[in-house]
Protein backbone atom coordinates (compact mmCIF):
# COMPACT_ATOMS: atom_id res chain seq x y z
CA UNK A 1 0.00 0.00 0.00
CA UNK A 2 1.17 3.54 -0.70
CA UNK A 3 1.61 6.08 2.10
CA UNK A 4 -0.03 9.44 1.23
CA UNK A 5 0.24 12.68 3.18
CA UNK A 6 -2.74 15.03 3.67
CA UNK A 7 -2.49 17.98 1.28
CA UNK A 8 -0.03 16.28 -1.11
CA UNK A 9 -0.69 15.99 -4.84
CA UNK A 10 -1.41 12.28 -4.40
CA UNK A 11 -4.01 13.11 -1.75
CA UNK A 12 -5.63 15.73 -3.99
CA UNK A 13 -5.82 13.17 -6.80
CA UNK A 14 -7.54 10.73 -4.43
CA UNK A 15 -10.12 13.37 -3.55
CA UNK A 16 -10.67 14.09 -7.27
CA UNK A 17 -10.62 10.45 -8.38
CA UNK A 18 -13.91 10.71 -10.30
CA UNK A 19 -13.14 13.87 -12.27
CA UNK A 20 -11.87 12.34 -15.51
CA UNK A 21 -13.72 10.69 -18.41
CA UNK A 22 -12.34 8.25 -20.95
CA UNK A 23 -12.84 9.74 -24.43
CA UNK A 24 -12.70 6.33 -26.09
CA UNK A 25 -15.44 4.98 -23.82
CA UNK A 26 -17.54 8.13 -24.30
CA UNK A 27 -17.37 7.93 -28.09
CA UNK A 28 -17.95 4.18 -28.21
CA UNK A 29 -21.03 4.48 -25.99
CA UNK A 30 -22.39 7.36 -28.07
CA UNK A 31 -22.20 5.21 -31.20
CA UNK A 32 -23.91 2.29 -29.48
CA UNK A 33 -26.75 4.49 -28.22
CA UNK A 34 -27.23 6.12 -31.63
CA UNK A 35 -27.38 2.70 -33.32
CA UNK A 36 -29.90 1.33 -30.81
CA UNK A 37 -32.06 4.43 -31.25
CA UNK A 38 -31.93 3.98 -35.01
CA UNK A 39 -32.09 0.18 -35.40
CA UNK A 40 -33.66 -1.05 -32.15
CA UNK A 41 -33.56 -4.83 -31.69
CA UNK A 42 -31.20 -5.35 -34.64
CA UNK A 43 -28.56 -3.16 -33.02
CA UNK A 44 -29.08 -4.81 -29.62
CA UNK A 45 -28.61 -8.27 -31.15
CA UNK A 46 -25.53 -7.14 -33.09
CA UNK A 47 -23.83 -5.81 -29.95
CA UNK A 48 -24.84 -8.87 -27.93
CA UNK A 49 -23.02 -11.05 -30.44
CA UNK A 50 -20.04 -8.67 -30.59
CA UNK A 51 -19.50 -8.07 -26.86
CA UNK A 52 -21.01 -11.14 -25.19
CA UNK A 53 -20.17 -13.65 -27.92
CA UNK A 54 -23.78 -14.88 -27.93
CA UNK A 55 -26.00 -15.05 -31.01
CA UNK A 56 -29.67 -14.43 -30.20
CA UNK A 57 -32.82 -13.65 -32.15
CA UNK A 58 -35.38 -11.02 -31.17
CA UNK A 59 -37.59 -13.81 -29.76
CA UNK A 60 -34.72 -14.97 -27.52
CA UNK A 61 -34.21 -11.60 -25.84
CA UNK A 62 -36.98 -11.93 -23.26
CA UNK A 63 -36.69 -14.66 -20.62
CA UNK A 64 -39.72 -16.93 -20.95
CA UNK A 65 -41.87 -18.14 -18.05
CA UNK A 66 -40.57 -21.64 -18.76
CA UNK A 67 -36.95 -20.47 -18.36
CA UNK A 68 -37.77 -18.64 -15.12
CA UNK A 69 -39.61 -21.56 -13.52
CA UNK A 70 -36.98 -24.04 -14.73
CA UNK A 71 -34.25 -22.09 -12.93
CA UNK A 72 -35.37 -23.56 -9.59
CA UNK A 73 -34.13 -26.96 -10.76
CA UNK A 74 -30.60 -25.59 -11.24
CA UNK A 75 -30.08 -24.23 -7.72
CA UNK A 76 -29.74 -25.78 -4.30
CA UNK A 77 -33.09 -25.86 -2.40
CA UNK A 78 -31.62 -24.13 0.66
CA UNK A 79 -30.85 -21.04 -1.46
CA UNK A 80 -34.52 -20.00 -1.37
CA UNK A 81 -34.90 -20.39 2.40
CA UNK A 82 -31.65 -18.49 3.02
CA UNK A 83 -32.75 -15.79 0.64
CA UNK A 84 -36.05 -15.20 2.44
CA UNK A 85 -34.21 -14.16 5.60
CA UNK A 86 -32.19 -11.63 3.61
CA UNK A 87 -35.25 -10.27 1.79
CA UNK A 88 -37.00 -9.69 5.10
CA UNK A 89 -34.06 -7.59 6.33
CA UNK A 90 -34.12 -5.42 3.20
CA UNK A 91 -37.89 -4.96 3.37
CA UNK A 92 -37.74 -4.07 7.08
CA UNK A 93 -35.21 -1.31 6.38
CA UNK A 94 -37.09 0.23 3.45
CA UNK A 95 -40.44 0.15 5.20
CA UNK A 96 -39.17 3.14 7.22
CA UNK A 97 -38.61 5.15 4.04
CA UNK A 98 -42.15 5.02 2.62
CA UNK A 99 -43.58 8.44 1.70
CA UNK A 100 -47.17 9.69 1.64
CA UNK A 101 -48.92 12.62 -0.01
CA UNK A 102 -49.73 15.52 2.32
CA UNK A 103 -51.79 18.74 2.40
CA UNK A 104 -52.06 21.82 4.61
CA UNK A 105 -54.84 24.45 4.65
CA UNK A 106 -54.96 27.85 6.36
CA UNK A 107 -57.84 30.07 7.55
CA UNK A 108 -57.96 31.96 4.24
CA UNK A 109 -58.59 28.76 2.31
CA UNK A 110 -55.07 28.35 0.87
CA UNK A 111 -54.44 24.69 0.18
CA UNK A 112 -50.86 23.51 -0.37
CA UNK A 113 -49.53 20.01 -0.61
CA UNK A 114 -47.43 17.38 -2.31
CA UNK A 115 -48.87 14.51 -4.30
CA UNK A 116 -46.43 11.60 -4.10
CA UNK A 117 -46.63 9.14 -7.00
CA UNK A 118 -44.52 6.04 -7.70
CA UNK A 119 -42.78 5.81 -11.06
CA UNK A 120 -44.64 3.68 -13.59
CA UNK A 121 -41.76 1.82 -15.27
CA UNK A 122 -38.26 1.18 -13.92
CA UNK A 123 -35.34 -0.63 -15.54
CA UNK A 124 -32.92 -2.57 -13.33
CA UNK A 125 -29.43 -3.39 -14.60
CA UNK A 126 -27.78 -6.44 -13.04
CA UNK A 127 -24.13 -7.09 -13.99
CA UNK A 128 -23.11 -10.65 -14.76
CA UNK A 129 -19.51 -10.65 -15.91
CA UNK A 130 -17.20 -13.25 -14.40
CA UNK A 131 -19.83 -13.95 -11.71
CA UNK A 132 -23.53 -13.06 -11.45
CA UNK A 133 -24.27 -10.28 -8.95
CA UNK A 134 -27.31 -11.94 -7.39
CA UNK A 135 -27.48 -9.46 -4.50
CA UNK A 136 -27.91 -6.57 -6.93
CA UNK A 137 -31.31 -7.97 -7.86
CA UNK A 138 -32.90 -7.68 -4.43
CA UNK A 139 -30.93 -4.55 -3.50
CA UNK A 140 -32.56 -2.68 -6.42
CA UNK A 141 -35.92 -4.39 -6.93
CA UNK A 142 -37.15 -4.34 -3.31
CA UNK A 143 -37.06 -0.55 -2.79
CA UNK A 144 -38.76 -0.11 -6.18
CA UNK A 145 -41.47 -2.62 -5.28
CA UNK A 146 -42.05 -1.03 -1.89
CA UNK A 147 -42.43 2.40 -3.49
CA UNK A 148 -45.21 0.96 -5.65
CA UNK A 149 -43.54 0.94 -9.08
CA UNK A 150 -46.04 -0.63 -11.47
CA UNK A 151 -43.62 -2.32 -13.88
CA UNK A 152 -40.05 -3.48 -13.26
CA UNK A 153 -37.91 -4.55 -16.22
CA UNK A 154 -34.64 -6.33 -15.47
CA UNK A 155 -31.77 -6.60 -17.94
CA UNK A 156 -28.64 -8.71 -17.51
CA UNK A 157 -26.05 -10.09 -19.98
CA UNK A 158 -26.63 -13.61 -21.35
CA UNK A 159 -24.15 -16.36 -20.55
CA UNK A 160 -22.46 -18.68 -23.05
CA UNK A 161 -25.52 -20.98 -22.96
CA UNK A 162 -27.77 -18.17 -24.25
CA UNK A 163 -29.52 -17.97 -20.89
CA UNK A 164 -29.36 -16.11 -17.55
CA UNK A 165 -27.80 -17.38 -14.34
CA UNK A 166 -30.49 -19.41 -12.49
CA UNK A 167 -29.86 -17.60 -9.17
CA UNK A 168 -30.66 -14.25 -10.80
CA UNK A 169 -33.83 -15.74 -12.31
CA UNK A 170 -34.97 -17.24 -9.02
CA UNK A 171 -34.49 -14.00 -7.07
CA UNK A 172 -36.28 -12.03 -9.80
CA UNK A 173 -39.12 -14.56 -9.81
CA UNK A 174 -39.52 -14.46 -6.02
CA UNK A 175 -39.68 -10.66 -6.18
CA UNK A 176 -42.19 -10.78 -9.04
CA UNK A 177 -40.09 -8.83 -11.56
CA UNK A 178 -42.38 -8.23 -14.55
CA UNK A 179 -39.96 -8.78 -17.44
CA UNK A 180 -36.38 -10.01 -17.80
CA UNK A 181 -34.20 -9.49 -20.88
CA UNK A 182 -30.86 -11.06 -21.87
CA UNK A 183 -29.06 -7.81 -22.65
CA UNK A 184 -25.98 -6.22 -21.15
CA UNK A 185 -23.66 -3.27 -21.63
CA UNK A 186 -24.42 0.15 -23.08
CA UNK A 187 -26.88 -1.43 -25.52
CA UNK A 188 -29.07 -2.54 -22.61
CA UNK A 189 -29.13 0.99 -21.17
CA UNK A 190 -30.00 2.44 -24.59
CA UNK A 191 -32.79 -0.11 -25.10
CA UNK A 192 -34.33 0.77 -21.71
CA UNK A 193 -33.99 4.52 -22.29
CA UNK A 194 -35.50 4.65 -25.78
CA UNK A 195 -37.35 1.36 -26.11
CA UNK A 196 -37.20 -1.14 -28.97
CA UNK A 197 -39.79 -3.45 -30.51
CA UNK A 198 -38.96 -6.04 -27.82
CA UNK A 199 -37.80 -3.94 -24.86
CA UNK A 200 -40.15 -1.39 -23.26
CA UNK A 201 -39.04 2.18 -22.60
CA UNK A 202 -38.69 2.94 -18.89
CA UNK A 203 -38.84 6.11 -16.78
CA UNK A 204 -35.73 5.40 -14.71
CA UNK A 205 -32.70 3.10 -14.85
CA UNK A 206 -30.97 1.86 -11.68
CA UNK A 207 -28.22 -0.57 -10.82
CA UNK A 208 -24.40 -0.81 -11.00
CA UNK A 209 -22.31 -1.60 -14.06
CA UNK A 210 -18.92 -1.22 -15.73
CA UNK A 211 -17.51 1.97 -17.28
CA UNK A 212 -19.57 1.51 -20.47
CA UNK A 213 -22.82 1.03 -18.54
CA UNK A 214 -22.09 4.05 -16.36
CA UNK A 215 -21.25 6.23 -19.35
CA UNK A 216 -24.42 5.07 -21.11
CA UNK A 217 -26.45 6.08 -18.05
CA UNK A 218 -24.79 9.49 -18.16
CA UNK A 219 -25.67 9.95 -21.82
CA UNK A 220 -29.33 8.87 -21.58
CA UNK A 221 -30.02 10.99 -18.49
CA UNK A 222 -32.70 13.48 -19.43
CA UNK A 223 -34.46 11.03 -21.74
CA UNK A 224 -35.09 9.08 -18.57
CA UNK A 225 -33.88 9.35 -14.97
CA UNK A 226 -30.97 7.39 -13.46
CA UNK A 227 -29.99 6.56 -9.89
CA UNK A 228 -26.34 7.68 -9.93
CA UNK A 229 -23.06 7.35 -11.82
CA UNK A 230 -21.28 4.61 -9.91
CA UNK A 231 -17.64 3.84 -10.60
CA UNK A 232 -15.24 1.26 -9.16
CA UNK A 233 -16.09 0.17 -5.62
CA UNK A 234 -14.12 1.59 -2.69
CA UNK A 235 -13.68 1.53 1.08
CA UNK A 236 -12.07 3.93 3.53
CA UNK A 237 -11.26 2.60 7.00
CA UNK A 238 -10.67 4.85 10.00
CA UNK A 239 -8.53 3.03 12.58
CA UNK A 240 -6.30 3.75 15.56
CA UNK A 241 -3.84 1.82 17.72
CA UNK A 242 -6.69 -0.07 19.45
CA UNK A 243 -8.03 -1.39 16.11
CA UNK A 244 -7.56 -5.06 15.20
CA UNK A 245 -4.96 -5.22 12.43
CA UNK A 246 -6.24 -8.60 11.21
CA UNK A 247 -9.76 -7.17 10.73
CA UNK A 248 -8.33 -4.17 8.88
CA UNK A 249 -6.18 -6.31 6.61
CA UNK A 250 -9.12 -8.60 5.79
CA UNK A 251 -11.41 -5.65 5.00
CA UNK A 252 -8.84 -3.92 2.79
CA UNK A 253 -8.23 -7.16 0.90
CA UNK A 254 -11.96 -7.79 0.53
CA UNK A 255 -12.44 -4.48 -1.26
CA UNK A 256 -9.36 -4.99 -3.42
CA UNK A 257 -10.93 -8.29 -4.51
CA UNK A 258 -13.23 -6.30 -6.83
CA UNK A 259 -11.97 -5.28 -10.27
CA UNK A 260 -10.32 -1.86 -9.76
CA UNK A 261 -11.50 -1.89 -6.14
CA UNK A 262 -9.91 0.84 -4.04
CA UNK A 263 -8.88 0.46 -0.38
CA UNK A 264 -7.89 3.40 1.83
CA UNK A 265 -6.72 3.32 5.44
CA UNK A 266 -6.94 6.52 7.52
CA UNK A 267 -5.06 6.22 10.80
CA UNK A 268 -3.19 8.16 13.48
CA UNK A 269 -1.12 5.09 14.36
CA UNK A 270 2.35 5.07 12.75
CA UNK A 271 2.85 1.48 13.88
CA UNK A 272 -0.33 0.38 12.09
CA UNK A 273 0.58 2.38 8.99
CA UNK A 274 4.07 0.86 8.78
CA UNK A 275 2.74 -2.67 9.27
CA UNK A 276 0.11 -2.39 6.52
CA UNK A 277 2.36 -0.44 4.15
CA UNK A 278 4.15 -3.73 3.42
CA UNK A 279 0.92 -5.43 2.29
CA UNK A 280 0.42 -6.13 -1.40
CA UNK A 281 -2.98 -4.44 -1.58
CA UNK A 282 -4.13 -1.87 -4.19
CA UNK A 283 -4.69 1.09 -1.94
CA UNK A 284 -3.42 3.97 0.14
CA UNK A 285 -2.60 4.79 3.76
CA UNK A 286 -3.25 8.33 5.00
CA UNK A 287 -1.52 9.20 8.27
CA UNK A 288 -3.39 11.80 10.36
CA UNK A 289 -2.73 13.59 13.68
CA UNK A 290 -5.91 12.51 15.48
CA UNK A 291 -9.45 11.23 14.99
CA UNK A 292 -10.81 14.72 14.27
CA UNK A 293 -8.47 14.99 11.30
CA UNK A 294 -9.36 11.43 10.32
CA UNK A 295 -13.03 12.45 10.08
CA UNK A 296 -12.08 15.56 8.06
CA UNK A 297 -10.08 13.42 5.63
CA UNK A 298 -12.98 10.97 5.30
CA UNK A 299 -15.32 13.85 4.48
CA UNK A 300 -12.93 15.11 1.80
CA UNK A 301 -12.75 11.62 0.27
CA UNK A 302 -16.56 11.09 0.55
CA UNK A 303 -16.11 7.31 0.12
CA UNK A 304 -18.68 4.76 -0.96
CA UNK A 305 -18.07 2.61 2.15
CA UNK A 306 -16.65 4.08 5.36
CA UNK A 307 -15.67 1.72 8.16
CA UNK A 308 -14.90 3.13 11.60
CA UNK A 309 -12.92 0.51 13.52
CA UNK A 310 -11.87 2.66 16.47
CA UNK A 311 -12.71 1.93 20.11
CA UNK A 312 -15.40 4.67 20.02
CA UNK A 313 -16.83 4.58 16.48
CA UNK A 314 -20.05 6.48 17.27
CA UNK A 315 -18.06 9.50 18.45
CA UNK A 316 -16.14 9.62 15.16
CA UNK A 317 -19.32 9.02 13.15
CA UNK A 318 -20.87 12.22 14.52
CA UNK A 319 -18.32 14.18 12.50
CA UNK A 320 -18.96 12.33 9.24
CA UNK A 321 -20.95 14.28 6.65
CA UNK A 322 -20.09 12.54 3.38
CA UNK A 323 -20.18 8.75 2.93
CA UNK A 324 -22.37 6.35 1.00
CA UNK A 325 -22.71 3.97 3.96
CA UNK A 326 -21.07 4.06 7.39
CA UNK A 327 -20.09 0.81 9.13
CA UNK A 328 -19.53 1.08 12.87
CA UNK A 329 -17.41 -1.21 15.00
CA UNK A 330 -15.16 -4.25 14.55
CA UNK A 331 -17.97 -6.69 13.74
CA UNK A 332 -19.55 -4.73 10.87
CA UNK A 333 -17.52 -5.51 7.74
CA UNK A 334 -18.68 -4.08 4.41
CA UNK A 335 -19.75 -7.60 3.39
CA UNK A 336 -22.65 -7.34 5.86
CA UNK A 337 -23.96 -4.33 3.95
CA UNK A 338 -23.28 -5.98 0.60
CA UNK A 339 -25.51 -8.94 1.32
CA UNK A 340 -27.70 -9.11 4.41
CA UNK A 341 -28.04 -5.95 6.56
CA UNK A 342 -30.88 -4.34 4.63
CA UNK A 343 -29.78 -1.00 3.11
CA UNK A 344 -29.00 -1.26 -0.62
CA UNK A 345 -25.40 -1.76 -1.65
CA UNK A 346 -26.00 0.50 -4.66
CA UNK A 347 -24.01 3.45 -3.32
CA UNK A 348 -22.30 6.59 -4.64
CA UNK A 349 -18.59 6.22 -5.49
CA UNK A 350 -15.67 8.41 -6.53
CA UNK A 351 -16.45 11.18 -4.06
CA UNK A 352 -20.04 11.58 -5.28
CA UNK A 353 -21.32 10.79 -1.77
CA UNK A 354 -21.03 14.57 -1.30
CA UNK A 355 -24.25 14.93 -3.29
CA UNK A 356 -25.64 11.43 -4.00
CA UNK A 357 -27.28 9.03 -1.54
CA UNK A 358 -27.53 5.26 -1.48
CA UNK A 359 -30.41 3.79 -3.45
CA UNK A 360 -33.68 4.02 -1.53
CA UNK A 361 -37.45 4.04 -1.81
CA UNK A 362 -37.41 7.79 -2.49
CA UNK A 363 -35.57 7.11 -5.77
CA UNK A 364 -38.76 5.54 -7.12
CA UNK A 365 -41.14 8.38 -6.28
CA UNK A 366 -41.88 11.65 -7.99
CA UNK A 367 -44.07 14.39 -6.60
CA UNK A 368 -46.46 17.04 -7.88
CA UNK A 369 -47.03 20.25 -5.93
CA UNK A 370 -50.66 21.02 -5.06
CA UNK A 371 -51.73 24.70 -4.90
CA UNK A 372 -55.26 26.03 -4.38
CA UNK A 373 -56.26 29.65 -3.50
CA UNK A 374 -59.60 31.25 -2.70
CA UNK A 375 -60.47 34.77 -3.94
CA UNK A 376 -59.81 36.11 -0.43
CA UNK A 377 -56.39 34.46 -0.31
CA UNK A 378 -55.48 35.72 -3.78
CA UNK A 379 -56.43 39.26 -2.74
CA UNK A 380 -54.01 39.04 0.21
CA UNK A 381 -50.98 38.21 -1.98
CA UNK A 382 -51.99 40.42 -4.90
CA UNK A 383 -49.70 43.32 -3.98
CA UNK A 384 -46.40 41.38 -3.60
CA UNK A 385 -47.27 39.28 -6.66
CA UNK A 386 -47.83 42.39 -8.79
CA UNK A 387 -44.58 43.98 -7.59
CA UNK A 388 -42.44 40.93 -8.43
CA UNK A 389 -44.16 40.42 -11.81
CA UNK A 390 -43.70 44.14 -12.52
CA UNK A 391 -39.95 43.92 -11.90
CA UNK A 392 -39.80 41.00 -14.33
CA UNK A 393 -41.95 42.99 -16.82
CA UNK A 394 -44.35 40.09 -17.39
CA UNK A 395 -47.49 42.13 -17.92
CA UNK A 396 -49.69 39.24 -18.97
CA UNK A 397 -48.95 37.56 -15.65
CA UNK A 398 -50.30 40.71 -13.96
CA UNK A 399 -53.36 40.69 -16.20
CA UNK A 400 -54.15 37.07 -15.29
CA UNK A 401 -54.46 38.12 -11.65
CA UNK A 402 -56.32 41.41 -12.28
CA UNK A 403 -58.89 39.60 -14.46
CA UNK A 404 -60.14 37.83 -11.34
CA UNK A 405 -61.06 41.12 -9.64
CA UNK A 406 -62.70 42.96 -12.54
Amino acid sequence: MKLVRVGSNSFKKLCQRNSGRNKRVTESVRNIIDNVKLSGDDAVLKYTKKFDGVKLTAKDLRVSECEASGAYQDIKPEFVSTLKVVLENVQKFYKKQLKKSWKIKDEDGVLLGEQVTPLERVGVYVPSGTVPLVSSVYMTVIPAKMAGVKKIVLVTPPNQYRSVDPHILVVADLLKVDEIYKIGGAQAIAALAFGTKSVPKVDKIVGPGNAYVTEAKRQVFGYCDIDMLAGPTEVAIIANQQSNINFIRADLEAQAEHFMGLSILITNSRKLAQALKKENIHGYIILVKNMDEAADVANMLAPEHLQILTNNPKKVAKRIMHAGAIFLGPYTPVAVGDYVAGPSHVLPTGGSARFFSGLGVSDFYKSSHIISYTKKALEKVREPLEKVAGIEKLTKHLDSVRARFE
